[in-house]
């Protein structure tokens, strides 16, 4: 934090810049595997033992000491020996605990965990036969929000960020026969992580996404980015990075459906940068999501990813799918099964809300506010829906803490690097309404600069912050000079003005930039009906959707729009005993399943879109 004696604006934000310079602590994690999915695993997930832990009591000593910080070592609940082993008496023992089902958040699977904030303890006990020339990987889809990993009772390292993939070189750690992992989950909020402690979705602990135990050669492909290049339909760039001992190697890549086969030479790091023409390439859209079989060969090791080829870039107030004007027919979703409490537990569940997606005659998804499923964006691929994908820089961060950016910036850079092979992934979202200060513009801005670094062949963008003047809804947040996108939620007829009123607002835009509207909607418990200004009903829901289309499309650089949201969710925030009973109403399908009006009015919306946009 900043020392209380500084008081210059100015100074501050100097400090600030050079704070962040500071590199964060390393917790132990090797550079995640490009393409996990691809690479010979076995899964453990399934049946996990678990242990509440309120008071940490399986972590800290009666002196608040962790006990793996400790001489000995021992005592924790990461020691899963026998009490007759460990030659003393111990108050836990996983064998005689409950088990939770992995991938799967606590707080759908037992009532008393519902809204539990705090620290789980999960243990899996599984058989290895680790070989002498290969390396071995523990590879996590996700863990909410603080995960400690230990193997074999031995500490292998930390990972913070409830949403994104982490994984551990556990070659040499590894046992033939039975190996135990114990994982310390924590999903307690803290004003200075990411998100903070305020936000509207349930806060859903555990181990939420698959745990693999991953094994490549000595020398292995370690990440990879193969793709057109920006503008250009007729050339793939990209690079391929190993990782191990014989680092200067041949690779090949193909593609025999498009009768491509290049071979370059890696340099001492164990790099190599591709470049090379292609021609005849069927090019990926929503309306043909065309994938190609990609093929990466260094040595014994051989890599196969699905891969489309599009482009995507803006010019003036148009956004251009392979050089064509598109609207991004939207809408926003959250990572969470309306029908089955609990996070989106695999592909069925998936499919399920990307069919939705499309029976509304979308095209285009908002994956808020959070890294969604791996698998998500590989269904995005193959069903043919682009995406907004973000990472949970949220209402209100710790702008001046350094190493609060540190994190955003993590966990934004792990986005990318896990997605950036996806050809439905248009846009990196860098956050959502957070209010406009200097330490803020700057924070918003480096991570902006820092998503165009690591990718400059798509778009960033952020959901903006607006002010009211009269009629005017103006749009001069400066975080905007930095995006590609003018993307902003906006909340007329429900948070501010009535459904009639809303008619009367215009829109002053300051940027002469695509629109595309992250947000706007209204609350409507699924089957309760009454007339069209009569709040909570389908029908005030429904004249909202109406004037909101009338009131938008006035926008003259209108290209999109991702209202809120596909589905109705849980939420703490939202406590009204009859309406809401802890759901955001705002879905255009109930909890149910059943769609709203409203549904059909935005689908009609779209109809007029795609024909517009043929």
């Amino acid at each position: 934090m900043m020392p209380a004696s500084i008081k210059c604006p100015k100074c501050l934000l100097s400090l600030f810049v050079i704070l962040l310079s500071i590199n964060s602590p390393g917790y132990g994690q090797s550079a995640n595997l490009q393409n996990i999915y691809g690479r010979n695993h076995i899964s453990l997930d399934g049946r996990w033992n678990y242990i509440i832990d309120p008071y940490e009591t399986g972590y800290y000593d009666y002196r608040h000491i962790p006990f793996d910080q400790s001489e000995s070592g021992s005592g924790g609940f990461y020691d899963d020996r026998k009490p007759k082993d460990k030659g003393d008496w111990v108050e836990y023992d996983f064998d005689l605990e409950p088990a939770l089902s992995i991938p799967g958040d606590w707080n759908s699977q037992a009532e008393k965990l519902s809204f539990y904030e705090g620290t789980v303890w999960l243990r899996r006990k599984f058989n290895a036969d680790p070989a002498g020339d290969k390396r071995y990987f523990l590879y996590f889809g996700a863990v909410n929000y603080e995960a400690h990993v230990y193997l074999n009772g031995k500490k292998l390292g930390i990972h913070k960020g409830g949403f994104t993939p982490f994984q551990f070189d556990v070659t040499g750690r590894l046992k033939k026969g039975e190996n135990v992992v114990v994982v310390k989950a924590d999903n307690t909020r803290h004003p200075d992580e990411i998100p903070t402690v305020n936000t509207d979705w349930w806060n859903y602990g555990g181990i939420t996404r698959d745990v693999l135990l991953a094994e490549v050669p000595a020398t292995y492909i370690e990440d990879y980015t193969i793709q057109l290049a920006k503008g250009n339909l007729n050339r793939i760039e990209g690079f391929v990075q190993l990782a191990g001992a014989g680092k200067v190697q041949t690779i090949t890549v193909s593609i025999p459906e498009a009768h491509v086969k290049q071979t370059v030479t890696t340099d001492s790091a164990g790099k190599a940068l591709l470049g090379f023409p292609v021609k005849n390439l069927n090019y990926w859209t929503p309306d043909n999501p065309k994938l190609y079989a990609v093929e990466i060969t260094a040595g014994p090791d051989k890599v196969t990813d699905k891969i489309g080829f599009r482009t995507i870039e803006t010019r003036g107030q148009d956004i251009l799918l392979n050089g064509k004007s598109i609207f991004l027919r939207g809408i926003a979703m959250h990572d969470e099964n309306p029908l089955i409490p609990g996070r989106l537990r695999g592909e069925a569940d998936i499919r399920m809300m990307l069919q939705w997606v499309k029976e509304l005659h979308g095209n285009y998804v908002r994956l808020a506010h959070y890294p969604h499923n791996e698998l998500m964006l590989r269904l995005a691929d193959e069903m043919g829906i682009l995406v907004w994908a973000e990472v949970p820089v949220y209402w209100t961060i710790s702008w001046l803490n350094p190493d609060t950016y540190l994190n955003a910036e993590k966990q934004l850079t792990d986005l990318i690097n896990r997605d950036k092979n996806r050809a439905s992934v248009i846009v990196w979202s860098v956050g959502n309404e957070t209010p406009i200060s200097d330490p803020r513009n700057i924070f918003m801005g480096k991570l902006a600069a820092r998503a165009h670094l690591l990718d400059h062949t798509r778009l960033v963008s952020a959901a903006l912050e607006i002010h009211r003047t009269g009629n005017n809804v103006v749009v001069d947040d400066p975080l905007g000079d930095q995006l590609d996108l003018v993307s902003f939620n906006e909340y007329a007829g429900w948070y501010w003005s009535s459904t009639k009123d809303m008619l009367n607002y215009r829109f002053d835009i300051k940027y002469n930039k695509p629109v595309v509207i992250t947000e706007f909607g209204a609350s409507a418990l699924g089957g309760y009906h009454a007339d069209s200004e009569t709040r909570w009903s389908e029908e005030y829901q429904e004249l909202l959707y109406k004037n909101q289309i009338t009131m938008l499309t006035a926008i003259s650089g209108l290209r999109g729009m991702t209202p809120w949201i596909l589905v109705d969710f849980r939420s703490p925030r939202r406590q009204h005993p009859y309406f809401q009973d802890f759901w955001n109403r705002k879905g255009l399908i109930s909890e149910t399943g059943e769609k709203k009006k409203a549904f059909y009015i935005l689908r009609s919306f779209y109809d007029d879109m795609q024909k517009k946009y043929k």
